[in-house]
């Protein structure tokens, strides 16, 4: 037996390499009340996470119905409150039914890895509910009769989801709708799905959905379409990407959306016809294993969700106050992406120069997020700034002001580089 070694080495020297690299993460706890700071950062895009309406919606339904949801949906977990934001969502968005999820990221796992199953001729006989897969013989548990193609940006979530759904996966181009078709085409797989965010997560870039809808419509295939970042801001009222292209209410179309980003809560949800939802709920594992999404989360989304019902133009906003923020990067002649909704990302390349832009905005007492490898491929380092329905005059003034410096600073780096040479 060779000698004992210290089990935990290989992570401390993983986080040597991250710090060398510029790649370190560290958490910085908020303090609650204003901090001062301008929010470029956060998701809630339609300035609610302090409404006193949905405040007061988490605080009644943690009064009426306690902290937390005591159980999985299909045992104690289920109550009038999720069914009402159920049939809301669904109402306002289009959709036939949804399925509320405790975040996001469950949603989108469920969506696809409970699909790929469902679809496959072979799925029922596959044992996607199986606890463990089999060791004896793996290839039983794959789901061979489905294809899932993916666009190469897709959020975390949905790469997950795609691992996990043992069905074989081809990624595509980012935004390709003939690459999309090509592999739908050539598939031996008699079911498939497309699987791509409406509004890309990093750059805010708008998927062409209704033409990846024409291409998996042709070939029998199902579009799963990630809607987290489109719900609230695109299309009519901010009703998302598929109500815009017209496709929201069709049966192979499944849209997921996150209730913590625009409608400022937590929680994630499915929309789809009545079959899909059905099949969620009795094979989506993701939903039935885990526990309910807490009331005073499902309060706070409801009551979100009837603002943006009955104030429209803060979807309209928040949209507005994002193309604000691109023209004043382009004015400073900084690399920036057009949003779609309420992202902006303005590349940077290096992580380090991220970083250092990330502090010259802190310096102008502005919060922006800061991402680097693995959020994004190398060389692609980018701050990610959002526009806040509630930005005001003055914040624009201030943000131009931290953009010059940032500017400045890209173009000394710049200058430096070229004199090494």
């Amino acid at each position: 037996m060779p000698g004992i070694r210290d089990p935990l080495l290989p992570l401390r020297a993983a986080a040597a390499v991250r710090d060398a690299a510029g790649l370190r993460r560290a958490l910085r706890p908020r303090r609650p009340g204003p901090d001062g700071l301008i929010d470029l950062a956060s998701n809630d895009y339609l300035s609610l996470a302090q409404d006193p309406e949905v405040v007061g919606g988490a605080v009644a339904a943690a009064q009426q119905w306690g902290a937390g949801a005591t159980g999985s949906r299909l045992v104690t977990g289920d109550t009038e409150l999720h069914a009402t934001l159920e049939r809301e969502l669904a109402g306002f968005a289009g959709a036939a039914a949804a399925l509320i999820f405790s975040s996001g990221y469950l949603a989108n796992l469920a969506a696809v890895t409970a699909l790929a199953a469902a679809l496959d001729p072979g799925g029922e006989r596959s044992g996607s509910n199986r606890s463990q897969p089999s060791e004896n013989k793996p290839s039983e548990d794959k789901h061979a009769g489905t294809l899932i193609v993916s666009d190469e940006a897709n959020h975390a979530s949905l790469i997950d989801a795609c691992r996990l759904s043992r069905a074989r996966v081809e990624i595509v181009g980012h935004r390709d709708v003939s690459a999309v078709d090509n592999a739908l085409a050539r598939r031996r797989e008699p079911a498939a799905l497309v699987v791509a965010e409406s509004v890309f997560s990093v750059h805010g870039d708008l998927a062409p959905v209704g033409a990846l809808h024409a291409a998996a419509r042709a070939h029998g295939a199902v579009l799963v379409i990630d809607e987290a970042h489109a719900f609230g801001v695109l299309g009519e009222g901010g009703r998302g990407a598929a109500w815009a292209e017209g496709v929201a209410g069709e049966p192979d179309v499944v849209r997921t959306i996150t209730l913590s980003k625009a409608l400022a809560a937590q929680g994630g949800a499915v929309l789809g016809a009545a079959e899909v939802i059905d099949t969620l709920i009795s094979t989506g594992r993701s939903f039935i294993f885990d526990t309910a999404l807490a009331p005073p989360a499902a309060g706070a989304a409801l009551a979100a969700l009837r603002v943006l019902a009955a104030r429209p133009e803060v979807a309209r906003r928040a949209a507005r106050n994002a193309s604000r923020l691109a023209d004043l990067a382009q004015r400073h002649a900084l690399e920036v992406s057009r949003p779609a909704a309420a992202v902006v990302s303005v590349l940077l390349g290096a992580p380090e120069t991220a970083v250092a832009a990330q502090r010259l905005f802190a310096a102008h007492r502005i919060r922006v997020g800061c991402f680097r490898p693995p959020s994004v491929p190398a060389g692609r380092s980018c701050l990610r700034l959002t526009g806040r329905a509630s930005l005001s005059e003055a914040d624009f003034a201030l943000v131009s002001q931290a953009m010059a410096a940032v500017a400045d600073h890209v173009r000394i780096g710049a200058a430096a580089g070229r004199n090494r040479l």
